[in-house]
């Protein structure tokens, strides 16, 4: 044993090319046609248990060296697989059948499965092979840029998840996140899950085929079957990948020189009659400018500047910061599990590990994974099992700003607080102490050790199950044959617990020690009693589908927080009142419950014309009384062309399909208790005691509350043609959304200020398609490419005061969701418009050349917020593409994924240039610079130029090469040999780079400056 595992290991490491020596004694020829006579050009035929083959010419001829006894492969894209053993013939003439397989391929669809040519709503498919073509740390991220219609965004925080939206968003308010069913139950999410044990993912996107999940699913369904074990031998599958990876920045910080000089300019634009210009500069005024008596070891620094007597800039040392709240992030994942069974019992078991060490230091996420599922058929006409989910997370999650208090510069966490410290300062004095306040202002605190000053820490314990059980009648008696019962129960149970300590001496604390505890317990349950009966007559097939089910969701939490830890040992598990004094303290429970019908009817003659018809019936608990239950129906028609006469003897279309379905969706996401008007404790002094008492609250209970609904359109085109070269799905699609929850103001005078109601209209349409070719083929090589694109467009209808805007929320009529309403740019004022700018000037502005320079639509001469915003453009994209080529030659594979966003507005925020903290480096204005991109700095504890966003307003479309994977699969005779089923190892190297941006210093994906790029080592064993 121990030599195998030694061979295994060099073979692993060495190996790259297998090859093996045959005795061939005689040569074999044949030609290759399809069903239809046609000649096959680029076949394969290989000799079985070898690398050893050859191909068809253009003719379907062929012609191999073998010897007697060996067995032939033929195989061709689309067609059956044909073997043939070697006998005292020399010629194999061979007709290759069409292969259906493809098209019979069964999906889930809710509540059932179904063949993939049977379907009529629109869907898409994410296979086991696509989510393991590259190690992620969740599910989501697996799916970047394999699904059109899903927008996938990135999240590279250890334990976080980017966000999903199917088909743009709807809703203004409520969630725009999917329906996640997992093995047949809905969940709250899919975070917990390990990517390995996935089997499939089904994404429903059009409501014909949501419909059938009603309310819930209103934004899409994510469908995932989990993996089970099959009647066989016992499989044992092991994978471990070491990813190694650095945080890049591509927003470069001015060096010390240059933001000392682009300081002095700040100084003089902000007052020009006490400070000299930036290119003048004393060693006097310079005291004053960086505050030299609040910090002598930055004030040393700078005067290395100063050394000769005259301004030398590139004498003084620069702090990069970045370095000391930076490591090199290394993540580990083990994945372990064992399936099979008999005819009656087949079980599956996993285990994993993941191990995710964060760029930034204090940051960091491990997490593991147990799945476990089992199916018993103890009798014919009985059947049960049921799987189980169970993971335990820790949370590094780095800086904490719960419960920070200081005004200092903690803006978006520990590396953007260490990007806004001078690099002329320095981090720690001659003595080797930490300096507190670098460069001495009191709103810049150092970062030094911060990750020990400050901890956020979050424990989830999530386990997950779905149970079934199943009676086929048709057992018992043929006249029942196809009626079949069954029962699903999936419990979800949830604990969640989050620890914060901030130290006295934190980046985001002045004063005194802070903790917190904040513990959260969730419990939803779902229970579905099913009725399946299927039945074919002749040419007709119907397939009947009944549901009754009921789901509960209970949450509960408690928190607590203190000041003034005695001891920072203690973080946040002594908040006793015997050891600190709370300041604060709360604890809730939340529940709803939603009874659900429904029927479905499947219908099909003669394999070519299909029909689904569904009606679902939810009620809510959180609404009205009177308005609880709402009904969603919809239908599909699906025509299979290839099925037609006409088409009979086309033999390069294998599949032509078009779809058309229509259906209801609805959305109830409003609070539990929004319906039902409690009240708001109050206590208030009578005499000398406290009285407690309580009041209304400020938002009315509207009782006429009912669903948001969802009406879309889809039409559709499934297609497999050139035996399967060429195959994909084109829909497209358009919906409208009525009732928005909304809230909308009410006169103060009925004691209420708001209230929540159904009002508004949005409405969107758009185009998916998933198209996959098979470029190029040989017997050695080929060439495989899968593209998924999406175009999407929405706007809004109408508001709560029907077509009037809603400029406070920043929403418009007949514009986008998501739409920037500001003052378009007209780039910098110049001295040569000094007499426009007097015009503007005299009305109130104070406008100077080398400011921001709004336009002013109006040519009234004055900027304001009335007459002067105009639509910049939308934050959502329109378009977003995944594009993967796969190449193989022999046992070697080579895949690049490129993902895009297109056709969208970034916001950067523009460049305040306020002069007080650190300044990224940027062509910013000067009397010695006037053409500059950006507009002078002006020193100001405030805001600086009050126009300065309009210059941050940049096209937002990238493309980016997500992923490169290098792997190599071990030859199977060699695998064989060494007592394995298979084998392969592979690097992969993550986000290598853009392709094209138009935002060259933000890696738009993440919408951050920072990423993190990587390298992947991994190996997958099969036993």
């Amino acid at each position: 044993m121990k030599n195998k595992f030694t061979f295994l290991f060099i073979i692993s490491l060495f190996t790259l090319m297998y090859s093996s020596g045959y005795a061939q004694d005689k040569v074999v020829k044949g030609k290759i046609t399809d069903s239809s006579g046609f000649p096959l050009p680029g076949a394969n035929i290989i000799i079985k248990g070898t690398q050893k083959g050859t191909s068809t010419d253009s003719d379907g001829k062929y012609s191999i060296n073998v010897s007697s006894g060996d067995i032939l492969v033929y195989t061709f894209t689309g067609s059956k697989k044909e073997e043939r053993t070697v006998s005292e013939s020399t010629v194999y003439n061979i007709i290759l059948k069409d292969d259906s397989n493809l098209l019979e391929e069964v999906v889930v669809v809710g509540y059932g499965m179904q063949k993939k040519n049977d379907v009529t709503g629109a869907m898409i498919s994410v296979s086991a092979e696509q989510l393991k073509s590259r190690p992620v740390n969740n599910v989501i991220e697996a799916m970047q840029g394999k699904a059109a219609g899903v927008d996938i965004t990135s999240n590279e925080r250890p334990g976080t998840v980017g966000s999903i939206t199917i088909r743009g968003v709807r809703s203004l308010t409520a969630s725009n996140s999917p329906l996640y069913v997992v093995d047949g139950i809905p969940t709250g999410g899919i975070d917990n899950l390990n990517s390995n044990d996935i089997q499939s993912i089904d994404i429903l996107k059009d409501a014909s085929a949501t419909a059938i999940y009603g309310s819930r699913g209103a934004n899409g369904v994510v469908i995932i079957t989990t993996k089970r074990g099959k009647a066989g031998k016992m499989s044992l599958d092991f994978s471990s990948s070491l990813t190694v990876e650095n945080l890049q920045d591509d927003n470069k910080i001015m060096n010390a020189g240059e933001y000392i000089e682009w300081r002095r300019w700040a100084k003089y634009y902000a007052n020009p009659l006490v400070f000299p210009r930036g290119d003048q500069p004393t060693n006097a005024n310079d005291f004053i400018i960086f505050l030299g008596s609040g910090d002598p070891a930055a004030w040393a620094n700078i005067q290395k500047g100063w050394a000769s007597g005259t301004w030398d800039g590139s004498k003084v040392t620069t702090t990069n910061w970045m370095d000391l709240v930076t490591r090199t992030g290394i993540s580990k994942q083990y994945n372990l599990s064992a399936s099979g069974g008999t005819e009656n019992m087949n079980g599956y078991l996993s285990f994993g590990y993941l191990d995710n060490e964060g760029t930034v230091k204090g940051q960091g996420y491990g997490r593991y994974t147990m799945k476990g599922s089992f199916d018993v058929t103890p009798k014919k006409w009985f059947s049960f099992g049921g799987s189980i989910n169970a993971s335990y997370s820790k949370n590094e999650y780095g800086q904490s700003t719960v419960g920070g208090n200081s005004v200092v510069n903690n803006i978006g966490g520990l590396y953007d607080a260490a990007r806004s410290i001078f690099s002329y300062a320095v981090p720690y004095d001659s003595a080797g102490n930490r300096v507190e306040f670098p460069g001495g202002d009191i709103a810049v605190k150092t970062i030094v050790d911060e990750e020990k000053y400050s901890q956020d820490q979050r424990l989830s314990y999530r386990t997950t199950g779905s149970l079934y059980t199943q009676i086929d009648f048709g057992s018992f008696s043929p006249i029942l044959k196809g009626l079949k019962y069954r029962m699903n129960f999936g419990p979800d149970f949830n604990m969640y617990r989050d620890g914060v300590y901030i130290d006295s001496k934190s980046v985001v604390r002045s004063g005194s020690s802070f903790a917190s505890l904040t513990k959260n317990q969730t419990f939803t349950y779902t229970l579905d009693n099913l009725l399946y009966y299927d039945k074919t007559i002749g040419k007709h097939s119907f397939g009947a589908t009944l549901l009754q089910s009921q789901s509960q969701y209970q949450f509960e939490t408690n928190s607590m927080s203190a000041d003034g830890i005695p001891f920072s040992s203690q973080k946040w598990n002594a908040l006793s009142s015997s050891n600190v004094a709370l300041n604060g303290w709360n604890s809730g429970m939340t529940e709803n419950q939603l009874m659900s019908y429904m029927a479905r009817l499947n219908y099909s003659f003669d394999g070519k014309y299909l029909l689904t018809v569904s009606g679902r019936s939810d009620g809510a608990s959180q609404l009205s009384p009177e308005y609880k239950w709402a009904f969603f129906p919809s239908a599909a028609l699906g025509w299979r062309i290839d099925k037609e006469d006409f088409l009979s003897n086309t033999s390069w279309i294998n599949q032509l399909k078009v779809r058309f379905g229509v259906g209801v969706t609805g959305n109830a996401a409003i609070d539990a208790y929004a319906t039902k008007e409690g009240l708001v404790p109050l206590f208030y002094p009578y005499g000398a005691t406290v009285t407690p008492g309580s009041r209304p609250p400020t938002t009315l209970a509207n009782q006429q509350v009912g669903w948001e609904k969802t009406t879309q359109y889809n039409i559709g085109i499934d297609f497999s043609v050139f035996k399967g070269r060429i195959s994909g799905i084109l829909d497209m699609y358009k919906s409208q959304t009525k009732d928005l929850l909304l809230k909308r103001s009410i006169p103060s005078v009925t004691g209420y200020i708001d209230t929540y109601d159904n009002i508004g209209e949005t409405a969107n349409k758009g185009i998916d398609l998933t198209l996959n070719t098979i470029n190029v083929r040989t017997n050695k090589f080929q060439w495989d490419t899968s593209l998924s694109a999406s175009w999407q467009e929405d706007h809004i209808v109408s508001l709560a005061n029907g077509k009037q805007n809603d400029i406070n929320n920043g929403w418009f009529i007949n514009q986008p969701l998501g739409e920037i309403y500001s003052y378009a740019s007209n780039g910098i004022w110049k001295e040569e418009d000094a007499a426009e700018m007097a015009l503007f000037n005299a009305n109130g502005h104070k406008f100077q050349a080398g400011m921001s320079r709004p336009v002013d639509q109006n040519g009234d001469h004055k900027i304001d917020a009335n007459n002067d915003r105009v639509f910049i453009g939308n934050t959502r994209p329109k378009y977003t593409v995944g594009l993967t080529n796969t190449f193989t030659y022999n046992n070697i594979e080579l895949s690049i994924l490129l993902y895009g966003r297109m056709g969208y507005t970034y916001n950067t925020g523009g460049e305040g240039q306020a002069g007080r903290f650190n300044q990224r480096s940027i062509n910013y204005y000067t009397e010695n610079n006037k053409n500059s991109e950006y507009q002078k700095p002006i020193y100001s504890e405030g805001t600086g130029d009050a126009y300065s966003l309009i210059l941050g307003y940049k096209n937002g479309s990238y493309l980016k090469v997500r992923n490169i994977s290098l792997g190599y699969n071990i030859p199977k005779e060699l695998a064989q040999k060494i007592g394995i089923s298979n084998m392969k190892i592979y690097m992969q190297a993550t986000n290598p780079g853009m392709l094209f941006r138009k935002v060259d210093w933000i890696d738009l994906d993440l919408g951050s400056s920072s990423w993190n790029r990587g390298i992947t080592t991994g190996i997958n064993v099969s036993f």
